[in-house]
């Protein structure tokens, strides 16, 4: 695996007659760098990445890696499904073998990997995944968050230089959150760039270098703090600025923090505040 850029380019989604999902919406997904996708239910943060994997061919627009575009054929397909993975927001949806083991090695298998190169990419995929010691587990029989980080093990196994999690924290408590990130940053480290959606503007926030707002069928794309702090983009996109902005917004205008760029999370939230109550240095 290695980081590659992935770009989509005027796309233009229509499911029902006369009504378009994206109209014109253009992402730039840069190599080695987190993206989170924001919107609301119905936005088309799905419809995005099913075309970016090539799950779905865009009426009009193009889809290029490292400007390599995607052609839906059955060759351009496959070879863009090497580089290009798609994990579902519902496990469900994707796990369909015995065990574990089984399930992760169905992507291999299908490239033709002999043995031995199935068997290590499957060792590879689960110890990233930190599910390794679920290898014989029948997959009925894993947790919900289990069940996502198997998910998204398959499609590891793959090798792809780029990741597209569809909702990948949604339904996890906060435990289960913070495995599945620490495992995105070890995905990270090996060579795979990491795309997200998510409705957690605090979550997109933190962790993310860029975010795409899906809003009026086009993507707005950017910085987070700025992104997220557009209160006029946010009501447009029917999203909540994340609380760590609207928190040291008012500890600036009361003077107890410095102005500046405002903390992205509680860590540096706390880091900035002052020793003394009402004293900034």
């Amino acid at each position: 695996m290695s980081h590659r850029s992935l770009a989509a380019d005027g796309l233009v989604v229509g499911y029902e007659r006369g009504r378009r999902v994206l109209d014109g919406a253009s992402v730039s997904v840069p190599a080695g760098r987190r993206l989170a996708i924001l919107g609301a239910n119905g936005s088309g943060k799905t419809t995005l990445l099913r075309c970016l994997s090539g799950a779905l061919e865009p009426a009009a627009g193009s889809v290029a890696v490292d400007d390599q575009l995607l052609r839906h054929s059955r060759r351009g397909l496959r070879a863009h499904r090497q580089e290009v993975q798609l994990v579902l927001q519902d496990p469900d949806d994707q796990l369909f073998s015995a065990s574990v083991a089984q399930d992760v090695s169905f992507g291999p298998l299908n490239l033709g990997l002999d043995d031995d190169a199935v068997r290590e990419r499957v060792a590879e995929a689960l110890r990233l995944l930190a599910v390794d010691g679920l290898a014989a587990r029948p997959t009925h029989q894993l947790s919900y968050g289990e069940r996502k980080r198997v998910a998204i093990a398959g499609a590891v196994a793959m090798r792809p230089c780029v990741l597209l999690l569809d909702e990948p924290t949604a339904g996890l408590d906060p435990s289960a959150v913070a495995e599945a990130l620490a495992a995105l940053t070890r995905l990270e480290a090996s060579g795979t760039t990491v795309v997200m959606s998510t409705h957690d503007v605090d979550l997109a926030l933190r962790w993310a270098d860029e975010v795409a707002v899906v809003v009026d069928r086009r993507v707005v794309q950017g910085d987070p703090a700025t992104m997220l702090g557009d209160d006029d983009l946010l009501a447009r996109a029917r999203l909540d600025r994340p609380w760590a902005l609207t928190v040291g917004a008012r500890l600036q205008e009361i003077g107890l923090l410095a102005d500046g760029a405002l903390p992205r999370d509680v860590a540096a939230l706390l880091a900035a505040l002052p020793d003394r109550p009402g004293v900034v240095t």
